[in-house]
């Protein structure tokens, strides 16, 4: 068994190709079948979001390449695009990754928090596909624990960053007093609550939610006494917002230039700034040509997560020792179990032999045999039966010379001692 993780992430990948390689939510169950099948991949698990795309995989041998051509045919791209912003990590590599992932160390904003819900959750659908087992089953659990450890040893989730408070901070850049503007913002998930309570700390009181289902734009409009409306109404109010942020799962764009010039014209072009977190883009890219909109991507986000960065160096450093430390420690874990499975495999081996032995023994004694010689040859029976393999393998590597395998063989049935010295 050899573990994967294959990916693309915002350090590797533009907003473009990212949102080409991205998994609606809708269609994960479908692909982690299809991945699994065609990979020929014993066990995976995908994570998709903003800003990365991975694949988690357990495998039979170290080779990706089925995986890289299923990935190519699925999303339609060339091969050769992929792999120039794909990585893949072995192993215990891979084990340090996905608690690097889950921890915030490989986040935009170091340290956020909310990717560690994203990936129970990508978990959470690939045990609803079947997709997952005993090695990814073990690897998360372990990867979850390690997480609250890092984040609880650390300081690396003291006042927590997200990408919605960098978008806040990044629209104070362009309006200075927040409490004067007005907001939509696009989407009622994890994402836009945050942007929503960010927002309101701000002091921006009027707030508009617009969302595919209306009642769950409702809930969260209530909550911070906004106003909410359907994706459909987006057009009806649009020109009254300043602030446009945008997070949807959608997999085509909401907003297109002619909508947006639109409500320019009505509000006699003064400036809007459009923030699209989202990934497919839910904003079309085209609508930055328009000479009174501030649009910005989730990419666009670099000066807020330097700041943030630099102040969590030292909380960084912290949790990638933790990160070492508790990756070894799985994989400590995995050799164990590795003797687990060869030990319980011989127990089950003898038992066998242990039981045909008997049976044959007590069918002799029901037939009226002297049960004292029954028991005699039944343990002769089964000690030449367990003899048997070991000293097949023990002549033939003392008739090659493998002299190191005699010794260990002398160690392993209790026959010398490993603590005295020659």
């Amino acid at each position: 068994m050899v573990l994967l993780a294959y990916g693309i992430n915002h350090k590797t990948a533009s907003v473009d190709l990212r949102e080409k390689l991205a998994f609606a939510p809708d269609r994960v169950m479908t692909a982690l079948a299809e991945a699994r099948e065609h990979a020929r991949l014993k066990e995976v698990a995908i994570l998709s979001t903003c800003n990365r795309t991975e694949l988690y995989c357990s495998a039979e041998a170290q080779d990706s390449g089925r995986l890289l051509g299923w990935l190519s045919r699925y999303h339609a791209l060339p091969v050769d695009q992929i792999t120039g912003c794909a990585y893949e990590f072995w192993n215990d590599a891979a084990v340090r990754h996905l608690m690097r992932v889950a921890s915030g160390l490989d986040s935009m904003v170091l340290g956020e928090p909310q990717i560690l819900g994203q990936l129970k959750s990508a978990f959470a659908v690939a045990q609803e596909a079947q997709t997952v087992g005993p090695d990814l089953g073990r690897l998360f659990q372990h990867t979850f624990s390690a997480a609250k450890q890092i984040r609880t040893d650390t300081g690396i989730g003291a006042n927590p960053v997200s990408v919605a408070f960098a978008a806040v901070k990044l629209a104070k850049h362009i309006f200075s007093d927040l409490k004067k503007t007005s907001a939509l913002l696009i989407g009622a998930g994890e994402t836009i609550e945050l942007v929503a309570r960010h927002l309101h700390e701000q002091g921006v009181g009027n707030m508009i939610v617009a969302n595919r289902t209306l009642s769950r734009a409702n809930a969260l409009a209530e909550e911070f006494n906004a106003r909410s409306v359907t994706l459909g109404d987006i057009p009806l109010v649009l020109h009254q917002a300043d602030i446009v942020i945008s997070s949807t799962a959608s997999p085509l764009p909401i907003l297109g230039k002619g909508t947006v010039e639109h409500a320019l014209k009505l509000r006699k072009h003064k400036p809007m700034f459009m923030m699209d977190i989202a990934v497919p883009r839910d904003i079309e890219e085209e609508v930055a040509e328009l000479a009174d909109v501030y649009l910005y991507t989730v990419d666009d986000l670099q000066q807020v997560v330097e700041e943030n960065r630099r102040q969590r160096q030292e909380a960084a450093a912290q949790a990638e020792a933790l990160v070492d430390r508790c990756a070894l420690q799985f994989m400590e874990s995995l050799k164990t179990l590795g003797a687990v499975d060869t030990i319980r495999a011989y127990r089950d081996r003898l038992e066998e032999l242990r039981q045909a032995e008997f049976e044959r023994a007590m069918q002799q004694i029901r037939l009226g045999a002297n049960p004292e010689e029954v028991l005699q040859r039944m343990s002769r029976a089964l000690i030449n039966k367990v003899m048997h393999v070991p000293t097949i393998q023990l002549k033939q590597a003392a008739e090659q010379g493998r002299l190191d395998q005699v010794e260990w063989a002398q160690m392993l049935l209790g026959l010398s001692d490993p603590a005295k010295p020659d």
